[in-house]
């Protein structure tokens, strides 16, 4: 596996079809996590730049080892992301009357793709005429369901063209853009911007200002967010060589966190060639958010339910059964009693039959 590739993982984060279509003091136990966290963080390290393939492998392969708790499945808080189709009129009666057997299991929420966002913030109406119709509809056929508007585009300094979160008048314009999809009817708002780099002061002061309006219209906020560093600073060191930091580090995933009700991580396009390495990285991410996630914060990890072979994903490596294990290894072992907790389907419009069986089976 080239090195190279290895650090450029995610260079390219698609937004493809989102955009058009993310210790108590015991210390026995605390030693140990501490030193697993180090031991998984060397081994991707490794894979990506100096160690050799084979020892990153074993160690993301004992990451993956084990029995799952018996707890650890799903708690009624999940989630999937929706195509554009459901709001634009591409989707019809016969669909929606579909939904509810799609989706059954325990969704919660429905992120519906309502943009994208224009590159000054705002939203054009004409983007979403169906909306008022499937919000109707889902309140209707799956009560309890909410419908939150996925708003998002790509994001400068890596996309010049894109929104810059650091214009105080593309955040207000952001904002007013969150709140006429409430007007219009949705549950809430769901930010998916691409990619926001670890630290980014605006993009904090986004969530900031968005809270106040979803606080006073009492519907929650929402943010697909990306991976965390496996080793801390990596996220440094990945842009500097590349330009495309990739990460978050845990304490700006934690400042994020604590600005929202609900934060979903991107656990996928992590260029994992086998799905036992996959299932160990996500492993590995899943304890590494639990740790920066508030406890009254709902934390999705994503599933990927898409097939595809392109830049820093392998469809046969990244696949929803290889995530669930992944995520229900790392619950088991962080934080099982947590209630707050749940998985985001991405997304309707790529997953098959078997990866929604692979969902209800494996985690509900």
């Amino acid at each position: 596996m080239n090195p190279r590739v290895l650090w450029q993982v995610g260079a390219r984060i698609r937004v493809r079809a989102r955009a058009l279509r993310r210790s108590t003091g015991q210390a026995p136990r605390g030693r140990v996590r501490l030193r697993r966290r180090w031991i998984l963080a060397l081994a991707v390290i490794g894979a990506l730049l100096v160690l050799p393939v084979g020892s990153a492998a074993l160690a993301l392969r004992l990451a993956d080892a084990g029995d799952p708790a018996a707890q650890a499945r799903s708690r009624g808080r999940d989630a999937a992301w929706l195509g554009h189709a459901w709001v634009d009129g591409h989707k019809g009666p016969a669909e929606l009357a579909a939904l509810p057997q799609l989706v059954r299991g325990g969704i919660r929420d429905l992120y519906v793709h309502t943009g994208p966002l224009e590159a000054d913030g705002s939203l054009r109406a004409d983007r979403y005429p169906q909306a008022r119709q499937l919000v109707d509809a889902v309140h209707r056929e799956l009560p309890g369901v909410r419908v939150q508007a996925w708003l998002g585009n790509v994001v400068a300094p890596e996309h010049e063209e894109g929104l810059h979160l650091d214009r105080p008048e593309v955040r207000q314009r952001i904002t007013e853009s969150a709140a006429q999809v409430l007007d219009a009817g949705f549950d809430g708002v769901h930010y998916d911007l691409e990619p926001v780099h670890s630290g980014s002061a605006g993009f904090l002061t986004l969530l900031d200002q968005t809270h106040e309006l979803t606080v006073a219209r009492g519907v929650p906020l929402s943010v697909a967010a990306p991976q965390i560093d496996p080793l801390p600073a990596l996220h440094s060191v990945a842009g500097a060589l590349t330009g495309h930091p990739k990460w978050w580090s845990q304490e700006y995933f934690g400042q994020v966190a604590r600005r929202v009700e609900q934060i979903a991580v991107m656990s996928y396009d992590t260029a994992m060639p086998l799905p036992t390495l996959y299932g160990g990285y996500v492993a590995q991410q899943t304890e590494l958010a639990l740790e920066a996630t508030p406890e009254a914060v709902d934390l999705l990890m994503g599933l990927p339910a898409y097939d595809a072979d392109e830049w820093g994903h392998r469809g046969s490596a990244e696949t929803v059964p290889a995530a669930v294990r992944g995520i229900r290894l790392g619950l088991s072992r962080q934080a099982v009693g947590r209630q707050t907790f749940g998985v985001a389907v991405y997304a309707d419009f790529s997953a098959t039959a078997a990866d929604w069986e692979s969902y209800r089976r494996d985690w509900c």
